[in-house]
């Protein structure tokens, strides 16, 4: 037992300081090495009857649930004279003290070993917190304030950094417990760059870089460079910063090739978790996730769905809104660095070729909406299970389906309106997130009435792609920018055997995916093949020429073992459906002055000079 959980008795002064209303934390580490972090919480003025406590299963940011109460141990409570109260454990991370006074002193040890957005890490080199995968908190008492102190002494040039409130002496406050559980912590020996933007109202607010990596401050201040002309193009189609919350954001910056590797969105900051030597020599790979994540300081944060408000944290929100949240926000995220100078059109082009082939060619997308891909991020988004599901074939990602949604508005706005999706954009942050009201999908239908001041438009984009699962027609609004979208590999031969396993000779299949020869076939998940037509099959190459010997329409013979039986099966090729979206100058057609300034002003920057 550690040294400060072991001591029986406390005196009624040590409560002192927290008389006031605040439920208040300590945090330290006398055990970083081993990953482990010690959280102490006074509750003062606990109301009669069990007091509960709990870990939190989701987290801001997150869309499924979560299991942080697995690695709470050593959970005790006291009174203020330092007698231990006897608790109940109702459920896994639910704690209930049937009977105390007016103060409870809880403690426990929280162990802490993945490096990403979502869980809490400590080592000697630093501590990395998600707040609802660090902090326990009493049921009923969310509208109260949060103070927390962090006791690093003994850690070597440590400091904390944080969208929380600084209160002095390593204590930093949060107003209720909506607001602390989304505030990422990140305490270590980091170097900072640091510049300060001006809203169209004239006031000054601070952008921090804060980066816990092995670089060295040029390189930091070099990449701050970078995130500027970023930033710029991200206010561009707003027409105005969010006000942070006490003058300040902050990208908080993890680099290390250990790490998980992710990107967390904050109202006032963004965990960004990357899995890197450094950064220098990877400055361009690791932009995409500043882009994605700050463009969501205003789409999520603020520019909000109903369906996530309040965000609870007993279990995840379902919402049928992550289409935009999320599927915008990707969209813009790649479209911004480009606009930047940051990403050249080709990269543009390459990540609008990715967003129509899975909407065009994938079984999720033909069947299911962008509002079912929504609700269906409760299981999808880092959930945990260990049983296959048939998600492939029921599921697109909410990013790439809103982001081929978000893709073909743009277009639809330019070509038939005179408008632009950055118009889409700033009309829902006026109505909507400015002023902080939360959205639904009315709202949004709404709004793009509004704009485009035909409600039929509206009604039909909504009715058909959004409720419904049909698909617009991107070649015709890609040539509008001189963009020819046509077959990758016209004639060529496709069994839709996707992804193979090959391991010791053998070639075992993934699963087979709805519609393609192979699930046509009766062939799926770890499926062994044998022979095509005769031959054998036993690495990529022998694979991959069965089908350089076919042509799309022919039928072969298969043999397969399953579950060790062999079997055999017919297979019918069909030619390979995947797209490519090509420059029309590269095809040997004519981009017109027409296409050229479409496209130009669309890619390009959208600063106004001065």
């Amino acid at each position: 037992m550690k040294k400060f959980l072991g001591t029986a008795l406390f005196s009624v002064l040590s409560f002192a300081c927290f008389a006031q209303d605040e439920i208040s934390y300590t945090v330290s580490f006398p055990n970083a090495i081993h990953h482990e972090a010690e959280i102490t919480m006074v509750i003062p003025r606990v109301p009669a009857g069990p007091l509960k406590v709990r870990m939190s299963r989701s987290s801001p940011g997150r869309y499924a649930t979560h299991e942080f109460g697995k690695n709470v141990y050593n959970f005790k409570a006291f009174d203020p004279n330092g007698k231990v109260l006897a608790l109940k454990q109702p459920a896994g991370d639910v704690y209930e003290i049937p009977d105390h006074g007016s103060t409870v002193k809880v403690t426990y040890t929280l162990f802490g070993n993945w490096i990403d957005g979502t869980y809490a890490g400590f080592d000697e080199t630093h501590a990395h917190m998600n707040i609802p995968a660090t902090f326990a908190f009493p049921l009923g008492l969310d509208a109260r304030a949060r103070l927390v102190k962090f006791n690093y002494d003994e850690k070597q040039n440590w400091k904390v950094a944080t969208q929380l409130k600084p209160m002095g002496n390593n204590t930093f406050y949060a107003a209720n417990l909506q607001y602390f559980m989304d505030s990422p912590t990140e305490i270590a020996d980091y170097k900072t760059a640091i510049w300060d933007v001006k809203n169209k109202d004239g006031k000054v607010q601070t952008i921090h870089l804060i980066t816990h990596s092995d670089d060295s401050q040029e390189t930091i201040n070099q990449y701050a460079e970078m995130l500027k002309k970023m930033v710029a193009e991200h206010y561009a189609v707003w027409g105005e910063f969010p006000v942070y919350d006490y003058g300040h954001y902050y990208f908080l910056d993890d680099v290390y090739p250990a790490n998980a590797g992710d990107g967390m969105e904050h109202r006032n900051s963004t965990s960004i978790v990357q899995r890197t030597p450094k950064i220098a020599g990877y400055e361009s790979n690791l932009l995409g996730t500043f882009s994605h994540e700050y463009f969501h300081s205003w789409n999520v944060e603020r520019l909000r769905p109903k369906t996530l408000e309040p965000f609870n944290f007993e279990h995840s929100n379902i919402s049928d809104e992550l289409w935009l949240a999320e599927g915008f926000t990707q969209y813009y995220g790649g479209l911004l660095l480009t606009r930047s100078g940051l990403k050249t059109v080709d990269n543009a082009v390459q990540a609008f070729n990715g967003m129509v082939n899975a909407v065009l060619n994938s079984p999720g997308a033909n069947g299911y909406s962008p509002i079912q891909a929504s609700r269906y991020a409760v299981f999808a988004d880092a959930g945990v299970a260990i049983d296959q599901t048939n998600k492939n074939n029921i599921f697109l990602s909410y990013y790439t389906y809103g982001a081929a949604t978000a893709l073909a508005l743009d277009l639809r706005l330019r070509s038939e309106f005179k408008l632009t999706l950055d118009d889409y954009m700033r009309a829902l942050w006026k109505a909507y997130g400015k002023p902080e009201i939360a959205y639904t999908v009315p709202d949004l239908e709404k709004t793009l009435g509004e704009l485009t001041k035909s409600s039929a438009f509206a009604k039909d984009f909504f009715g058909r792609y959004i409720y419904g699962t049909e698909k617009n027609d991107y070649a015709k609004l890609l040539l509008n920018a001189g963009f020819v979208l046509r077959k990758a590999n016209p004639g060529k031969a496709y069994t839709g055997f996707g992804r193979v396993s090959v391991e010791g000779g053998k070639v075992s299949l993934p699963q087979s995916l709805v519609g393609s020869p192979a699930y046509q076939a009766g062939l799926d998940a770890d499926d062994v093949i044998l022979t095509i037509g005769g031959k054998e099959i036993k690495d990529l190459a022998s694979l991959n020429a069965a089908s350089a010997d076919s042509k799309p329409g022919d039928i072969v013979d298969v043999t397969y073992l399953y579950r060790g039986e062999s079997k055999s099966t017919r297979l019918t090729f069909a030619e390979d459906p995947g797209l490519e979206i090509v420059p029309i100058e590269k095809t040997g057609g004519t981009l017109t002055p027409a296409m050229q300034s479409f496209r130009d002003n669309w890619l390009n920057s959208q600063i106004k000079s001065k």
